[in-house]
């Protein structure tokens, strides 16, 4: 079995990830019964029919706008952000809109290209799960996700900045 890291532990993986065979649409792909995660297309070709099931999550692209989900974000239970490469920062914004604009509540779960140095970050903007490459120690990623103890700046993980958090001592007054 698979095994991702989700709510900062190692987990089996009980979720499908469905990819469309080449030169398959969106309209056409059968999707199998079980806990499945489509993509976003597939989703939105289908919607009527998936958005019947309690078992249907969906990934997004890097180049693709999760606002297109709509009110769809309260129900979905998983909600995974496709990183093509180590590179590509842009499922960091999607990750942090899906939380704080559109009000998503269920796992936001890490896929494609995730590597140990990214959990901590992916972290603060709202991912709660990662499926880290297969070629890399997923014992070894789990320790990334406390590679620093503090942070300066907010984020969904921390509203308030460090010099709001920590203490200082009364300034004296002058005369």
């Amino acid at each position: 079995m698979h095994k991702i890291i989700k709510d900062k532990a190692i987990v089996t993986d009980d979720w499908t990830l469905l990819k469309l065979a080449e030169g398959e649409t969106a309209e056409a792909a059968k999707v199998p019964a079980g806990k499945q995660i489509v993509p976003l297309n597939v989703w939105l070709a289908q919607t009527a029919q998936l958005n019947a099931r309690s078992d249907i999550g969906v990934w997004i692209a890097s180049d693709e706008r999760a606002e297109v989900l709509g009110d769809a974000v309260t129900t979905l239970p998983l909600i995974a952000i496709d990183f093509p490469s180590f590179t590509d920062g842009r499922g960091y914004s999607i990750a942090y809109q899906l939380r704080a604009r559109q009000g998503f509540e269920g796992e936001l779960r890490a896929i494609g290209d995730v590597l140990r140095d990214q959990l901590f970050y992916m972290q603060r903007v709202g991912f709660n799960a990662f499926a880290t490459r297969s070629d890399r120690s997923i014992e070894d990623a789990l320790k990334g996700l406390t590679d620093f103890s503090d942070t300066y700046q907010t984020s969904w993980d921390q509203k308030s900045p460090l010099f709001r958090r920590v203490p200082r001592p009364a300034a004296e007054e002058t005369l």
